[in-house]
């Protein structure tokens, strides 16, 4: 008597199989019927919590074909035992990716006012925006932003990100933002003096940044009020040392700069 399988599916309208891939932390994946995308930070009892680069936190089952890696269907699995414990993470806060390559640079840019402003954002985010293909530049002052932005002709596949010193509304800085922002540029800035003041006071063993009476350089006054050498080059790279992660920054700062990479690297 000839046997018959238990399973009359056609063969054409069987799924394919996909290849199942360990949950390891820190893997990179799409959740599809949500759209949710983030790092693998914990696999346990039949599912995996992933998290966004804001630091969201969702739980999905492990279910087969249950996930987009780099765009192809997987099937996650729980990795074997003796794993990494934990997701490595960037001085950004974001889920490190082992062996992750730079992305070719995008066509938008983000343009950041002072040198030392530069320095700070390259230390904190420069892996972040290695990954995303996203370039920063540095912009000497902002009286010289609206040819700036002229010249770029930001688009929709061209946007513009600008941080700037000290932008507090009525100020003339604050005219030459409000007169260049649009859909595809955006500017932003810090409350702060200087970039100096973004970086908390604990991190470098003070405790609260000095007031300096108006009239005074500013720097060279902090310097003076601290005991510190009045080299504000040295002194600058003495701060930077104190930097190490996100968690040295101010939250203004912080936020500041996340909303440009978001706006940068957003879809046309």
């Amino acid at each position: 008597m000839r046997q018959y399988s238990a399973d009359l599916t056609p063969p054409w309208k069987k799924p394919k199989p996909v290849p199942e891939v360990p949950a390891e932390p820190g893997l990179v994946v799409e959740e599809p019927g949500t759209g949710f995308c983030g790092a693998v930070i914990r696999c346990e009892a039949g599912t995996v919590t992933l998290e966004d680069r804001f630091g969201k936190h969702r739980v999905f089952p492990m279910e087969p074909r249950g996930f987009l890696l780099e765009g192809r269907v997987v099937t996650l699995v729980r990795p074997a035992p003796g794993g990494p414990a934990r997701a490595a993470r960037t001085a950004s806060g974001s889920v490190a990716v082992p062996g992750a390559r730079a992305r070719v640079a995008r066509a938008g840019r983000i343009y950041v006012e002072g040198r030392h402003d530069a320095e700070l954002v390259e230390k904190v985010w420069g892996d972040d925006l290695r990954i995303e293909g996203v370039v920063v530049e540095y912009l000497e002052g902002v009286d010289d932003l609206p040819s700036i932005v002229a010249e770029f002709a930001p688009g929709p596949d061209a946007r513009l990100g600008v941080l700037v010193d000290h932008l507090v509304p009525g100020t003339k800085e604050w005219r030459i933002a409000e007169s260049v922002t649009s859909e595809h540029a955006l500017v932003v800035g810090h409350p702060y003096i200087d970039i100096w003041e973004a970086v908390k006071p604990s991190s470098l063993g003070i405790g609260a940044w000095p007031r300096v009476p108006r009239g005074q350089d500013w720097k060279t006054g902090v310097c003076r009020a601290l005991g510190w050498p009045e080299n504000t080059g040295a002194a600058w790279q003495r701060i930077l040392s104190g930097v190490h992660s996100y968690k040295d920054l101010e939250p203004e700062l912080l936020g500041r700069v996340e909303e440009l990479i978001d706006f940068v690297t957003a879809p046309a």
